[in-house]
């Protein structure tokens, strides 16, 4: 996928809004990322019905919209398996305002925690230990409401806070996978 075929935010935004569904492009992203990391697959349905998003079974996107979405299901898995650890959460421009970004964080994680769960993974005792404490950072992530103080401060954490989550969901998405491989299968 080359640099032009690059789905931003505001794009899948607007979709979203086209399309009547009540999740913000991060909140979609996030589910899509947790849904993929957890070893979920849309080889048998289409992406909103995949993720439970209310009416997405019943709703048949015009086509433009639809292959916007498949983009957006290709440009995520490619994202998380990429050995070059490119992976970025799909939030809004750095120019935009920092309460708007760190809520779409937050938003992003929620999505990404009910897009692991819908995945299927068995009882996360099978996850490492390190695994399992990423879900419960994430969990905590989720579930914050920040109070902003010095700006400067504030933006450094959050990039901060936003690594995290990108690594984060790197790994689990490379060691639910690498669970899910049979033990002769070599990778190539």
């Amino acid at each position: 996928m080359s640099a032009t075929d690059f789905l931003g935010y505001d794009e899948l935004d607007a979709a979203l809004v086209r399309l009547r569904i009540g999740a913000d492009a991060s909140e979609l992203h996030g589910s899509l990322c947790g849904y993929l990391a957890g070893g979920g697959s849309l080889d048998k349905q289409p992406l909103l019905a995949a993720l439970e998003f209310e009416g997405g079974e019943a709703l048949v996107p015009a086509p433009h919209d639809q292959a916007l979405l498949e983009r957006l299901a290709t440009q995520s898995r490619g994202e998380l398996a990429d050995p070059e650890l490119g992976f970025e959460p799909l939030l809004p421009a750095d120019d935009r305002p920092l309460a708007e970004r760190v809520d779409a964080l937050v938003e992003w994680c929620r999505g990404f925690l009910g897009g692991f769960g819908l995945a299927g993974v068995g009882a996360h005792a099978q996850l490492s230990d390190e695994a399992q404490e990423i879900l419960r950072d994430l969990t905590t992530i989720a579930g914050s409401a920040f109070d902003f103080g010095d700006e400067s401060e504030d933006e450094d954490a959050l990039i901060e806070v936003h690594e995290f989550v990108r690594m984060g969901a790197m790994l689990l998405f490379a060691e639910c996978h690498t669970a899910q491989r049979p033990a002769g299968d070599t990778l190539h």
